[in-house]
């Protein structure tokens, strides 16, 4: 009789550690964390837009990760519209900025995703 007990004692022991190994959380003393988290916290990736300046040209790299809409913009000094596109679905976006043939400004590309809002200037003289 008691090696029957001892036997469900050990065989519950068992049930329960196998049932905590197969959770998704990690107890960090009093902080409880998904095992995702700390996944994503070992490996940084810097999802903001890449500015490639050469001469009067600018070209811009995104990691669009979530697939989801990006919004291009070009402003000038007086903060008037002067480029405008919108790109959806794509993981990578390129575009090149040509300002050889532009007027003596100041030019403000803006881009938008959806982590933030990045910019980058380019005076033309």
């Amino acid at each position: 009789m008691k090696v029957m007990k001892n036997l469900a004692v050990v065989a519950a022991l068992l049930i329960s550690a196998i049932g905590m190994a197969n959770t998704e959380t990690i107890d960090l003393g009093k902080k409880v964390m998904a095992k995702y988290e700390v996944e994503k916290n070992l490996v940084k990736v810097n999802l903001d837009p890449v500015f490639v300046t050469k001469g009067k040209k600018i070209m811009m790299n995104l990691l669009n990760v979530s697939k989801g809409k990006v919004l291009l913009k070009v402003y000038d000094s007086e903060n008037r519209l002067v480029f405008d596109e919108a790109i959806d679905g794509d993981i990578v976006v390129e575009k090149a900025f040509n300002f050889e043939r532009a007027f003596t400004d100041k030019y403000t590309i803006v881009v938008v995703d959806k982590f933030g809002t990045y910019t980058k200037t380019m005076e033309v003289r």
